[in-house]
């Protein structure tokens, strides 16, 4: 694909699933990849087998809930690579649980990473992205972020429409400055159906999940928009098993 050679991509949740994924499909095709996760053992094999490939990238420790991490991070990344053309806010929680079992940790964490996690990704690349006059934000959302999931997926869902939301007002105010995509996938092969802590539920969507994609299905809507020329800005990317009604 011709527009990703090149480009500097920092991709959230880059240690395992959408955002390992991701960030092997991508520097496959020339991009600089910037990946971010807490499990930097992880974060560093990745890099080592995508170096030997004569690709290039690096890994960096993120908590996304932590504020002062994510914009260390994205300076971080500016620094080490001179620019920053591209934010994958792809780290996220899918704690699936009726909402009666309360299940109020849960909760808090799926705020903090799911929507407060993409707001802290966005604060620290918008000031590079305008002092550019170019970039990119990719936050991943999801079909329950278009019609609720529910019962189990209540809370999630809410995060999910945030995300979605957030992403749609975040274009309008962008103008041409930047380009803003949300991708809102189906079921994907990942660790995302782990989530919850309520057992009867994540067995419920594991066995909803055996119908799962590869997580390169997303990868590759992900590199669409990312390879469109300038003045093309795709919005929405919905995608999920043919298989899958919901």
């Amino acid at each position: 694909m011709e527009g990703i050679a090149g480009k500097i991509v920092l991709i959230t949740g880059g240690s395992s699933g959408l955002g390992e994924a991701t960030a092997r499909y991508l520097a496959a095709r020339g991009a600089y990849v910037a990946i971010a996760a807490r499990r930097r053992d992880r974060l560093d094999e990745i890099v080592s087998e995508l170096e030997a490939l004569g690709q290039t990238a690096r890994a960096y420790t993120l908590d996304v809930t932590n504020r002062q991490n994510v914009a260390e991070v994205v300076k971080a990344v500016e620094q080490d690579f001179g620019r920053l053309d591209v934010l994958v806010n792809n780290a996220g929680l899918m704690a699936i649980a009726p909402m009666k079992r309360l299940m109020v940790d849960e909760w808090d964490r799926m705020i903090d990473i799911n929507i407060k996690g993409v707001l802290y990704g966005i604060a620290a690349a918008l000031p590079i992205f305008e002092r550019q006059k170019s970039g990119h934000v990719i936050n991943l959302s999801s079909v329950a972020g278009i019609k609720v999931f529910a019962p189990g997926g209540s809370v999630y869902s809410g995060t999910k429409f945030a995300v979605r939301a957030i992403s749609d007002g975040l274009r309008q105010e962008a103008g041409n400055a930047f380009r803003v995509t949300s991708i809102e996938p189906g079921a994907v092969e990942s660790e995302l159906k782990t989530g919850s802590g309520d057992s009867e539920s994540r067995q419920h969507v594991e066995a909803f999940y055996k119908i799962a994609i590869p997580a390169e299905s997303v990868a590759r809507a992900i590199a669409f928009a990312i390879s469109q020329p300038d003045d093309v800005d795709i919005n929405e990317i919905v995608l999920r098993p043919t298989l899958q009604e919901f």
